[in-house]
């Protein structure tokens, strides 16, 4: 096995601020691990507030000129950037597998998922608009103007340590706007990596910044308390996405907030049962299940509970877990200790409160933070594992017997993210479609992200839109001149 970490030298473990890799200030540093082994791979820059700044001030340096650069060099650049991800894609899936635990075939698929946004937002890079119409009274025109918001400050999770920044830098720099990264403390190489790769790829300085730090709060508060910060976009937890919310009010800041998620499957009897289970299987495993999207909750219709449970045991125990970089491993390492203590917790309470195990539900001995691929059935409603995230390979089976309940307990939870049916009856489908309170739904599918289609949700799932045509409008604000033709 080839050492993924070969390919990120140790000066580029350093923080990105403008035309320099740099260490933080003071010296401090913090360690990486590998959840698979629990044992450290790199030392990278811990920041501090003033780094933090130092990364701002190169963004509003660098924000004038980068705003005024034609948008079809914006758009070679992103281009560049993209050939590059897809020109290298073997040795970035293997540092995310690496850092993050997942299998590489997971991570191949991500670095593919995430190069796509720098290839979708390169064309829309040229397609920014705005327009002239005369003023319906008449007497005057109406011209818009689009324009970058200004500097963007970035929090993203560990669960996709490309594709989660991807998502965001690749508009922001197709609006014109720089942008300041603080990659989650557990991935931090990924995004550094990147960020030479734009480097390289001929991206000005002080336009992608990167700030590793293991003090969050303290660096990402000082920024958005800083009045030349003038968007922020989050993507992780709902109550620390509250916390940012209450932050970027005081300066009142664009936000695109993406948070948590409680995923309801639904399978419905009339379902093809081999595109409902394959469609499962993606939507509860994709990442080892610690996706803000991934099935939370599946409900069964019971003519065919009996049947669709048994198949999709069978497979859930089927699965190989390991160390993402060895062959034939399906389910790799999680995050972190407490991630592991978190599935211990609920498989428990939902056992406690009645719930039966059908596969899994004990951590295997050893190091390494894994879980294996679980199974529950007959969990009650009050379960603590249908109010909150699972994520991770946990699976609650739960029966329906009418349209209207299974809406109604789909719909009972704060979030709304995404959600899943599975039905040959396309008004069936529509109905569930349009009920659902989510901002995505699968129809007959368990793979929604698409870097063409706007992502995001509803209620305290997040607030905004990241991918298609809406996704740039998030770094865009519109000027509106009055012209007087007399």
């Amino acid at each position: 096995m080839s050492d993924p970490m070969n390919v990120l030298a140790p000066e580029h473990r350093r923080l990105r601020i403008g035309d320099a890799w740099r260490d933080a200030a003071g010296g401090a540093t913090f360690a990486v691990e590998d959840p698979a082994t629990g044992k450290t791979i790199a030392e990278v820059a811990d920041a501090g507030v003033a780094d933090g700044l130092a990364a701002l001030d190169a963004a509003s340096a660098a924000m004038a000129e980068w705003a005024a650069t034609p948008p079809r060099q914006r758009s070679e650049l992103l281009t560049a950037t993209y050939r590059a991800l897809i020109g290298r894609s073997e040795e970035v899936a293997r540092l995310i597998t690496l850092e993050m635990g997942k299998p590489l075939a997971e991570a191949r698929g991500e670095v593919a998922y995430g190069a796509e946004f720098f290839r979708w937002f390169a064309e829309e890079a040229v397609r920014v608009e705005g327009r002239y119409n005369t003023a319906p009274a008449g007497g005057y025109r109406i011209l818009t103007v689009p324009k970058p918001v200004g500097p963007c400050v970035f929090v993203t999770p560990w669960n996709f340590p490309l594709a989660m920044g991807a998502r965001k830098i690749a508009p922001a720099l197709a609006a014109g706007c720089t942008t300041i990264t603080k990659p989650a403390a557990q991935t931090p190489l990924t995004m550094l990596f990147l960020a030479r790769i734009m480097e390289e790829a001929g991206v000005p300085p002080g336009v992608v910044n990167v700030v590793t730090t293991e003090r969050a709060g303290e660096v990402v508060s000082a920024l958005l308390a800083d009045r030349r910060t003038r968007k922020l976009s989050f993507t992780g937890s709902t109550e620390v996405g509250r916390l940012l919310l209450r932050q970027a009010a005081d300066n009142v800041l664009r936000t695109s907030m993406e948070l948590g998620g409680n995923a309801a499957l639904i399978v419905c009897a009339d379902a093809d049962l081999d595109v409902a289970l394959d469609g499962a299987m993606v939507a509860k495993m994709r990442n080892i299940g610690e996706s803000c999207i991934a099935a939370n909750r599946i409900y069964v219709e019971e003519p065919v509970r009996e049947e669709f449970t048994a198949r999709f045991t069978e497979r859930m125990g089927a699965l190989s877990v390991g160390h993402g970089l060895d062959d034939g491993v399906d389910v790799g390492a999680l995050i972190d200790e407490a991630a592991v203590t978190k599935l211990d917790e609920l498989v428990a309470d939902a056992v406690d409160r009645g719930a039966r195990v059908l596969v899994g539900g004990e951590r295997p001995d050893g190091p390494g933070h894994f879980y294996p691929p679980t199974v529950l059935v007959d969990v009650p409603e009050d379960a603590r594992m249908l109010r909150t995230e699972i994520f991770g390979p946990v699976a609650p089976i739960i029966s329906f017997t009418s349209d209207d309940e299974v809406m109604a307990q789909a719909n009972d939870t704060e979030h709304g993210l995404a959600g899943y049916v599975f039905t040959r009856d396309l008004r069936r489908a529509l109905r569930f479609a349009e009920g659902l309170e989510t901002g995505m739904v699968g129809v007959n599918r368990g793979l929604i992200s698409d870097p063409s289609a706007p992502f995001g949700g509803v209620n305290q799932s997040g607030i905004g839109k990241e991918g298609s045509h809406e996704g740039i409008l998030e770094y865009l604000d519109v000027t509106y001149a009055a012209i007087d033709l007399p």
